[in-house]
């Protein structure tokens, strides 16, 4: 485990009984990654006896865009920032545990330089071993995040298979996923607590006063989600957060994440030529 890890456990568990109780994982590029695109699972867990949301961070968050009372803030203190946020995150939505990796993001999106991040989450796969994992999905816009899934699924790969996660989502931060066809699409109910959502968005001060107001998004495209999701039936959800289901690229003889890709992009494309 890296030197810079900062490691969180918010009711002081050993860090062994946080990761053996972790029944829920997400894994994001930056501090608010988790709280954005994998609420579903931190709600699914808030309050729970017998399931634990954790969290993994891989990037150090000292590059993020800032403005307004943030302006002047080095990178240095954006990083310490940013970490304090995301271990108050945690606080609030009752993790089991957040590691923070803090890797230089420059790394991460280098393919030669990212195996020591691979070989951290292989670590934490096998020691929290997750019944659900949350990522970044393959189609997102944003370089960092596509480098994360990558690393995720690389070290899902490494791993035996009956310690790999029986679900692996993928979810949508920077480009939505109300493109894909139904077939390929997870809607997950994010509705439950939404007190607890709003708290957890707050938390990411650094960027919503810094320029991006992220918090109030996330929640329009979870609304708007629920709404647009079914044109021929009523709301039945509040919320709901679009996910690619990852687990076949972690399956005996998965397919290339280029031809996984391809596939979704062909029938999307059927479905809308089919149509005219």
């Amino acid at each position: 485990m890296s030197a810079n890890t900062d490691l969180f456990v918010p009711d002081d568990a050993s860090l062994p009984e946080a990761q053996a109780r972790t029944s829920h994982l997400g894994i994001g590029a930056h501090q608010d990654d988790l709280e954005f695109m994998a609420y579903h699972g931190i709600a699914t867990c808030y309050e729970g006896a017998d399931a634990w949301f954790a969290g993994i961070i891989c990037t150090d968050g000292g590059g993020s865009a800032r403005a307004g009372p943030y302006a002047a803030t080095s990178d240095a203190e954006m990083r310490a920032i940013r970490i304090e946020e995301q271990r108050r995150a945690a606080e609030i939505g009752h993790y089991s545990y957040v590691a923070q990796l803090a890797f230089p993001s420059a790394t991460v999106k280098d393919p030669c330089k990212r195996a020591p991040l691979v070989d951290t989450l292989e670590q934490h796969l096998l020691c929290a071993q997750p019944e659900v994992l949350y990522t970044h999905n393959p189609a997102d816009k944003h370089a960092t995040h596509i480098a994360v899934f990558h690393c995720v699924i690389e070290a899902l790969r490494r791993i035996p298979p009956f310690s790999r996660p029986k679900k692996v989502y993928g979810c949508e931060v920077w480009r939505d996923l109300d493109w894909l066809c139904n077939e390929d699409k997870v809607a997950l109910d994010v509705s439950a607590h939404p007190e607890l959502a709003e708290k957890l968005n707050a938390c990411f001060q650094s960027q919503i006063a810094g320029g991006k107001d992220y918090g109030r998004a996330v929640i329009g495209r979870r609304r708007a989600n629920a709404t647009f999701h079914d044109a021929h039936a009523v709301d039945t959800v509040k919320q709901l957060c679009f996910a690619m289901d990852l687990t076949p690229l972690i399956e005996d003889e998965p397919p290339t994440i280029k031809d996984f890709v391809e596939a979704r992009l062909a029938r999307f494309k059927d479905a809308v030529l089919g149509a005219l």
